[in-house]
């Protein structure tokens, strides 16, 4: 797989610097696998060496282990999947004994999702994963929050600051939040984790959606609704992170139906310093390395020699 890539790959004079930096944290390259899509690494592991991408992204995990929502899990539409998963994942303990282990062997940056139920469930895992040598942390947000009535912490500016503001004095290395779109302004639940400490901002989640079995007259996925993602969703993701972009200083992470490497370039003109790949791995184990070197060759092309000069460019 090393046509695909490289740190610095040559076009004819051009030299391509592919590396960013968000945070402290310097990354080879701009891809980094989205959680829920890429399990821990090691499936993927078995098409290509993953050290090749700028970062991983493992699955959800929380307190507790988490079965999962009733099936079916996943459907199909016209334009990307609903998934209502449930974040299933062996809970803190079983990921630190059993998953880690595997995923310290790694040389590319391991990014860390949690996902709690209250604030202190949030502490909680920022404690457990402070010690170990993982490099960052992406919080979801997307949760609802048990003590506040089940509203979804992500969808309050109060929120969002709060349980940033405690994972913040919890953890020391890069800290990225995790937005949902289904909010009535992005950009000021943005702001919000900012001014509450964060490194970066990764956007966007899902989109709560649902489909019919019109023949059974009853909901296609076992939980009812679940969350939208694929090309369906990249025109919204798009303009998302172009809003959020113009509000926030620290450095975004775009995600959202991203197939292909034009599909990157957009994000990065929005204003994106690196891009997450979800849906297409389940389409294409390779799309992340093809991403990438759609990227290379879009550089080359217009004679741009490191991201730093394609990041916000949108005239």
């Amino acid at each position: 797989m090393d046509q695909f890539i490289g740190e610095a790959r040559s076009y004819g004079m051009n030299k391509v610097d592919l590396r960013v930096k968000i945070g402290e944290l310097e990354l080879k390259n701009p891809i980094i696998t989205a959680s829920g899509t890429f399990g821990f690494g090691r499936e993927y592991g078995q098409y290509y060496d993953i050290n090749k991408l700028g970062a991983i992204t493992t699955k959800g995990i929380t307190r507790n282990p988490r079965g999962g929502n009733p099936s079916p899990r996943i459907v199909e539409t016209s334009a990307g999947i609903i998934n209502s998963v449930g974040l299933e994942n062996p809970g803190i303990d079983g990921f630190i004994e059993e998953e880690l282990p595997h995923l310290r062997k790694l040389s590319t940056p391991v990014i860390v999702n949690i996902s709690g139920n209250t604030v202190e469930e949030y502490i909680l895992l920022a404690q457990r994963l402070r010690e170990t040598k993982v490099a960052a942390l992406e919080v979801n947000v997307s949760c609802p929050n048990v003590k506040k009535g089940g509203l979804n912490f992500g969808t309050s500016t109060h929120s969002v600051y709060a349980v940033t503001k405690a994972v913040r004095k919890n953890w020391d290395k890069l800290l990225i939040i995790k937005l949902t779109p289904n909010v009535t302004n992005i950009s000021e639940i943005a702001l919000a984790a900012q001014e509450a400490g964060a490194d970066s901002v990764s956007l966007i989640n899902t989109l709560m959606a649902m489909d019919i079995d019109i023949q059974r007259r009853k909901p296609v996925l076992g939980n009812r609704m679940g969350g939208l993602s694929g090309p369906a969703v990249l025109p919204i993701a798009l303009r998302m992170v172009y809003e959020v972009a113009k509000s926030v200083d620290i450095p975004i992470i775009g995600m959202g139906g991203i197939m292909t490497g034009e599909d990157a370039i957009k994000f990065l003109l929005a204003g994106a310093t690196a891009i997450s790949i979800g849906t297409a791995n389940f389409i294409d184990p390779l799309a992340p390395l093809k991403i990438l070197k759609g990227i290379e060759e879009y550089m080359a092309d217009n004679k741009y020699k490191a991201m730093p000069e394609i990041v916000g460019q949108l005239k």
